[in-house]
C-alpha cells in the first residue's frame, strides 16, 4: 500500500478521537495512582496503551468480568513476583483486600507452578533466578508500517526477565482448562502482541509465556522465538495499533 493510500485509508473523526484518547487516558491514570506505582505514570506508549486503543477503535463485548479477571490476576502474580506486597494474616495486596477463597485458589495456583518447576529446567531457572518486575524504557523505537517510518517512546514491565540470559517471560492466569484453549487465548487477548512488543523494546530472541488455569490449576507454555509465527502475528498486531496511536498524538 503506497503511504497516500495509506494516510486515506486511516482518515477518521480526529478531533472525536483525540478528545475520546485524553478522557481514556486520564481514567487510567487515575487508576494507576490508586495503585502507587509510578511505572503507570511514566509518559512511553506501553503494551496496555494499545490495547486501549484497540478497544476504542474496535468496541466489542467483553465477554466475563473484565475487572475480576483483573484484580485476581493481580493477586497471582503479587503472590509470585512481588511477594512482598502480599499480606496474608490481613488478606490483602497492598490495601486491597482479599477472601478466603480468592486466596486459597491463588495459592493453589502458585503452588502448580512450583511443583511444574520440579521437571521444568526453565521454568526452575526464571523461578529462582530471574528478576521481577524489572522495567525498560526505549526512546525513539523506530517502527514501519505499510512501508512509512515513525517512532514512539516505549515501555514495558516483565513478570521475569534473566539478564543472563537476555531475554525474559510473562505470567499469565487463564480459565483456559487445556492446552488448545491456552493456544486460542494466545491470540484471542493478544498476548502474541505482548511478547512481540517486550522483545523488540528489550532486542531479545527468545521469549515465553507461562499460564496457570484458574479452572483447574493446569501449567500451559509457549516458548516463542524470534521471526516465528507467533511473534510475526504479535508484531504485524503492534505495528498497526502503534502507526494509529502516533497519528493520534501527532503535534
Amino acid at each position: 500500500m503506497k503511504n497516500e493510500e495509506l494516510w486515506r485509508s486511516l482518515r477518521i473523526n480526529t478531533e472525536i478521537l483525540h478528545s475520546s484518547f485524553f478522557i481514556l487516558h486520564l481514567k487510567n491514570s487515575s487508576f494507576f495512582i490508586n495503585n502507587m506505582d509510578t511505572y503507570y505514570n511514566r509518559p512511553e506508549v506501553s503494551n496496555s496503551d494499545l490495547t486501549e486503543l484497540k478497544n476504542l477503535l474496535h468496541p466489542h463485548i467483553q465477554w466475563g468480568d473484565r475487572k475480576q479477571a483483573f484484580r485476581f490476576g493481580t493477586l497471582v502474580d503479587a503472590l509470585i513476583t512481588e511477594p512482598q506486597r502480599v499480606n496474608l494474616y490481613r488478606r490483602t495486596v497492598d490495601d486491597v483486600p482479599y477472601t478466603d477463597d480468592e486466596l486459597r485458589l491463588a495459592s493453589e495456583m502458585h503452588r502448580s507452578l512450583r511443583l511444574e518447576a520440579r521437571k521444568d529446567p526453565l521454568l526452575h531457572v526464571v523461578l529462582e533466578r530471574a528478576e521481577t518486575q524489572r522495567q525498560m524504557v526505549n526512546s525513539r523505537q523506530g517502527f514501519e508500517y505499510g512501508g512509512f517510518p515513525f517512532a514512539l517512546d516505549t515501555r514495558c514491565k516483565w513478570d521475569w526477565w534473566m539478564p543472563f540470559a537476555g531475554f525474559g517471560g510473562d505470567l499469565k492466569t487463564t480459565s483456559a482448562a487445556s492446552q488448545r484453549e491456552f493456544e486460542e487465548a494466545i491470540d484471542f487477548f493478544d498476548w502474541d502482541r505482548s511478547r512481540a512488543w517486550y522483545m523488540d523494546i528489550a532486542h531479545s530472541s527468545r521469549d515465553f509465556i507461562y499460564a496457570i488455569s484458574k479452572r483447574n490449576c493446569q501449567v500451559f507454555k509457549r516458548f516463542i522465538d524470534r521471526d516465528d509465527a507467533t511473534y510475526r502475528r504479535g508484531r504485524e498486531k503492534y505495528e498497526e495499533l502503534a502507526f494509529q496511536y502516533w497519528l493520534f498524538n501527532l503535534n
